[in-house]
């Protein structure tokens, strides 16, 4: 069955930190989010949407506000030919099956409806709907999507699975896993680890993998970040348990700080430009002292949507990582707006964690 997401209210679309609170709780649940679709109040083809939805053999799970979640169940009522009853103060389908506090659940015919309310500074409801486990994700590293899509194919026809593979930045590949009707997904990813035993991560969320192995080896981390502003730290910090692993973090935006908080060396700066091979290394040898990690990352780049020259245009990022026995840093030139370079800067500096220290993460 395809999960949809479907969004009703006005807030929705403008409230973008309720938004993606919503989408992270559903995420927690499950990974696979076939759809999302937002509907403001005043919609008229809503109902047609509804009615779509409710005859197909789909999960949907509907987010409302507290005003629209009575008026979303008469819709629902119109559509399966049921009415409203007060349950636990809620007006719900009489055809509920299950329900909680802002949350009840409706099978219909093949579909199945999770409708639930919130609004501004509120947790989250329960999220009914069961989720099976027919689904994964792994992630491969220093590979081409040709090549492991070419490797991986045998295999998902032997166990009966079907796979994506899809390129998040050069050189990691994110595989979906869907299982068919007699597939086995375990025997599939046990059989494709053997194939790249230095090359995937079983996991979906690839910092949560990161955290959890780092704290299982009582190893930390530090960051020392320039145009990336402190992104790579939020990437870190949003999972649970990076208190564990995360000593620390320096967003170092001027050369001054560069000196006096990492001991960036002047001359550096001076002959090679905050923008360089030469300054990653050294802000990443920084971060090392100052914190007394095992590893450190840093970041300086041009990200836009200005700033850039002929010889160092818009998109050009260094990467640095560093253990307490290598170090590799990586020259970037990549497209996009501002806030693309960030986020491709940041992953970048987690596939190069990764690849530093093979030994430990795979």
């Amino acid at each position: 069955m395809r999960t949809h997401l479907l969004f009703i209210g006005n807030k929705f679309f403008y409230n973008s930190s309720l938004q993606e609170y919503i989408i992270r709780k559903i995420r927690q649940k499950t990974d696979f989010i076939d759809s999302i679709t937002y509907f403001k109040e005043s919609d008229n083809s809503l109902f047609l949407y509804l009615e779509e939805e409710l005859n197909s053999s789909d999960k949907l799970i509907v987010v409302t506000t507290k005003h629209n979640f009575s008026t979303i169940g008469k819709v629902i009522c119109t559509v399966t030919s049921d009415n409203q009853v007060l349950k636990d103060n809620m007006l719900i389908p009489s055809n509920s099956s299950v329900f909680e506090d802002r949350s009840y659940l409706l099978e219909y015919k093949n579909s199945i409806t999770n409708v639930l309310h919130i609004d501004e500074m509120q947790e989250m409801p329960e999220i009914l709907l069961h989720f099976e486990e027919n689904k994964a994700v792994v992630h491969v590293f220093d590979q081409s999507k040709d090549g492991v899509h070419a490797m991986l194919t045998p295999i998902a026809q032997t166990f009966d699975v079907k796979i994506d593979v899809i390129t998040l930045i050069d050189g990691w590949l994110r595989v979906d896993i869907v299982s068919k009707k007699y597939g086995n997904i375990s025997k599939f990813i046990n059989s494709a680890k053997q194939l790249l035993p230095r090359n995937m991560i079983a996991a979906s969320n690839i910092t949560q993998y990161i955290i959890e192995t780092l704290s299982r080896n009582q190893k930390t981390i530090t960051f020392a970040e320039s145009c990336s502003g402190g992104l790579l730290t939020y990437y870190f910090t949003k999972e649970n348990g990076a208190s564990k692993i995360l000593n620390g973090s320096l967003v170092t935006y001027s050369n001054s700080i560069k000196e006096n908080w990492l001991a960036v060396e002047h001359d550096s700066l001076e002959e090679f430009g905050a923008v360089s091979a030469e300054v990653v290394k050294e802000m990443c040898e920084g971060a090392l002292n100052v914190s007394s990690a095992d590893y450190a990352l840093s970041i300086s780049g041009i990200a836009g949507d200005a700033g850039g020259t002929e010889y160092k245009p818009v998109g050009t990022v260094y990467v640095g990582a560093s253990s307490k026995t290598h170090h590799s840093e990586m020259h970037l030139k990549l497209d996009g707006d501002r806030n693309y370079v960030q986020r491709q800067s940041v992953l970048f500096a987690i596939k190069m964690l990764i690849l530093i220290d093979k030994e430990t993460f795979f």
